[in-house]
């Protein structure tokens, strides 16, 4: 690359990043997130559980008795809520290697701290199953502590970013994702630009310990839900904005198709009682990640610049945080998408949680829970 076309890319990309800094403040224009025709603008009334000392609760599991939630954190722990009055609570944590991990958030040591990211319990023994980015498939007793790991490869190739997961129980498997083979948690973004396709949706298998690969060449392998009748497993496919289902029986066996096209980024998936699905948007697909996604030549020149990661992030997101969840029903289409659409309240969530008339709302990156009443 010459001094000069440097000098242009630059030039470009400083242009984009003033038009999408005055959009963001304007809370309009053609790099903002876009609008989402029939959504509801009601996450600004939702309540925030606030955490102590900790942020990213990425993922939410209550409990067989119904107690919780349970999250993980950024610095390796998950916690537990026990209402107003008593807070949270550490429940279990990853790595026993906990001295350095103080820092509420700090990449830099998650490979040492651990990263806690899908939670589920099994119903049936209380024990607390968790898909931690760097120590692979693990468990937990119900009397919490150091958690043991259960798988931390699968033919031959070691788990990098093992992201989400899900249990059947009768038939005693746990489908769960490695994000990528190349890319680890903290560079995320980088995995996404980068249109890496090593994500792999895996079977693991709790009484012959067998593991197995299902489905390879994900772009982003990320959520995880089974369907109420366990006939398909879900998986969230983040870079390329789909849903794609896996039949697990019936004429479709062994095939896999898209289950739903979705207007941004995709992160965990949860079925509620009904059968249908809660989906959570990291965020919205704007023409900035349109572009960056489409462009070989425009995602090049980003991978080349000197821009900060939260910068970079900021412009690929629209300039503005915000927070969307779609619920699905068991055919893929979309029944209600619920907003807040410039970020007063939510943002950049994770995971929805549906649980007695209420939404709980995970974030990867917020220091907080959001509670909405349905």
């Amino acid at each position: 690359m010459t001094m000069l076309t440097v000098l242009f890319s630059a030039a470009i990309v400083t242009i984009i990043a003033i038009i999408t800094s005055s959009s963001s403040q304007k809370g309009s224009g053609i790099f903002a997130p876009p609008k989402i025709a029939g959504s509801r603008d009601v996450f600004p009334s939702a309540k925030v559980v606030n955490l102590t000392g900790a942020s990213g609760p990425e993922s939410i599991a209550f409990d067989p008795a119904g107690e919780g939630p349970y999250v993980g954190v950024s610095d390796g722990r998950v916690l537990k809520w026990r209402g107003e009055s008593l807070g949270w609570s550490d429940f279990a944590y990853t790595s026993a290697n906990r001295q350095v991990c103080v820092r509420p958030f700090a990449p830099e040591l998650e490979h040492v701290c651990g990263r806690p990211l899908g939670l589920r319990f099994d119903e049936k023994t209380g024990d607390l199953y968790i898909a931690d980015a760097y120590f692979g498939l693990m468990i937990v007793g119900p009397a919490g502590g150091l958690a043991k790991p259960l798988v931390t490869e699968a033919e031959g190739q070691p788990f990098r970013f093992t992201n989400d997961l899900d249990i059947d129980e009768h038939e005693d498997v746990i489908y769960f994702t490695d994000t990528s083979t190349r890319f680890q948690r903290r560079q995320f973004l980088a995995a996404v630009l980068n249109v890496d396709k090593t994500g792999r949706l895996i079977k693991y298998d709790r009484s012959s310990k067998k593991v197995t690969v299902l489905v390879q060449g994900i772009a982003f392998a990320n959520g995880v839900a089974l369907s109420k009748d366990r006939s398909f497993v879900l998986v969230a496919e983040t870079t390329t904005c789909q849903i794609l289902r896996l039949w697990l029986s019936g004429p479709n066996v062994g095939t896999q198709d898209v289950f739903a096209q979705l207007p941004g980024f995709p992160d965990n998936i949860r079925r509620n009682s009904n059968g249908e699905f809660w989906v959570a948007l990291h965020s919205k697909k704007g023409l900035f990640a349109k572009l960056s996604l489409s462009q070989a030549w425009f995602r090049d020149l980003l991978l080349r610049l000197p821009i900060s990661g939260p910068r970079l992030h900021s412009l690929f997101t629209g300039g503005r945080p915000h927070a969307t969840a779609l619920k699905l029903s068991e055919s893929g289409e979309v029944l209600e998408v619920l907003e807040d659409k410039e970020g007063k309240r939510l943002r950049f969530i994770s995971e929805v949680e549906e649980k007695d008339g209420k939404l709980w709302i995970g974030s990867v990156l917020m220091p907080f829970l959001g509670v909405y009443d349905l």
